[in-house]
């Protein structure tokens, strides 16, 4: 099992996805432990996509509770259909913000997030939980991190 990524020197973010997402499934191949590959994959993320937050909320208790996750402290519990977390596991799909502050009830876990990505994780036609990724920067998420995350998502819902 290697220890750190290998990653290429551009920002250019298909590039990076083309990169990262091989040695994220090579560190989920041989682990059955949920919270051990949620883990590694947000610490990859973290590092390959140079963000400010990168995590999982899982699907307890009918609410998304703060799973593993890299970056600064984070809210701890969400409603269905709150913020943009709430609002990717109410609608079941990928939600990209351009500007946290023109999205309507955004919960503001860091006043320095300016766009998110929520994509949902789905097992057997259920929500088991979401991955939620913010940058400083505002439309830093396009159709590239859309397909590539979703993607990501699937391999990651065979761990729950």
């Amino acid at each position: 099992m290697t220890e750190t990524l290998v990653l290429p020197e551009t920002s250019d973010r298909a590039t990076r996805y083309h990169a990262l997402i091989p040695q994220i499934q090579a560190l989920l191949q041989d682990e059955d432990d949920l919270i051990a590959s949620l883990a590694n994959t947000a610490a990859g993320l973290f590092q390959g996509l140079n963000v400010l937050w990168a995590g999982f909320y899982l699907v307890k208790h009918g609410g998304l509770v703060l799973g593993p996750f890299q970056g600064p402290i984070a809210c701890t519990r969400i409603k269905l259909g709150d913020g943009v977390c709430g609002q990717s596991w109410a609608q079941r799909k990928t939600i990209i913000v351009d500007d946290v502050d023109d999205f309507p009830g955004h919960i503001a876990c860091s006043a320095a997030s300016k766009s998110e990505i929520v994509v949902p994780i789905i097992k057997q036609n259920q929500v088991v939980g979401v991955l939620d990724i913010d940058s400083i920067q505002p439309k830093n998420f396009s159709d590239i991190d859309r397909v590539a995350l979703e993607d990501l998502s699937r391999i990651l819902s065979t761990k729950f």
